[in-house]
């Protein structure tokens, strides 16, 4: 491992202006049927918010990341933190990867570095996230990190016509560290 960001198959960098397309590419998709609906977009939305996101800061533990193929320098998705707390030692995530780089082990290898850094650098105790019970991809991406169901929102948000599930799971710090051991000194 070259750095602490970058791992075999992903590297994780800071937002650049001109990543919009391919933000915007990964918001048409999930506007897909049977998905959130949300409003469409100009691109100079999508310009201007991945500008902002280009020069924002980390305040509060608080920030979104670039995931890039290590092999082609490729944009294939990303990675933020939010809801963070440090009172309470916790945080969450939200990874979203290109649909032509799912089920390669991008997002797992981005979430392993991105909570690498949450836990052993920033000092967090807990990582929350919470997933659609639809979600089986991302049920089961949040169970091989090692996340442990802890509850479910029943019907708790309306999308594509219907009231949705959300399940919630939590890792701890040192659940992670037994199963995702940093390697070198």
């Amino acid at each position: 491992m070259a750095s602490s960001w970058t791992g075999e198959r992903v590297r994780l960098r800071a937002v650049e202006p001109d990543d919009w397309s391919a933000f915007k590419r990964l918001a048409d998709e999930h506007g897909r049927p049977g998905s959130r609906l949300d409003l469409p977009r100009s691109a100079e939305s999508f310009r201007a918010w991945t500008k902002e996101q280009a020069v924002a800061g980390s305040g509060e533990d608080r920030f979104r990341l670039a995931v890039e193929s290590t092999a082609t320098g490729e944009w294939v998705g990303t990675v933020a933190t939010h809801h963070t707390s440090l009172r309470s030692g916790r945080f969450e995530f939200d990874v979203a990867i290109d649909a032509g780089h799912r089920r390669q082990g991008c997002a797992t290898e981005a979430l392993v570095l991105l909570l690498r850094f949450m836990f052993a650098e920033r000092r967090y105790h807990k990582c929350l996230a919470t997933v659609f019970a639809h979600n089986e991809a991302s049920l089961a991406l949040t169970r091989r990190l090692g996340f442990v169901e802890e509850g479910r929102l029943r019907e708790h948000v309306f999308f594509a016509g219907r009231h949705h599930d959300l399940v919630l799971t939590g890792l701890l710090a040192d659940e992670f560290g037994r199963r995702h051991p940093a390697s070198g000194p």
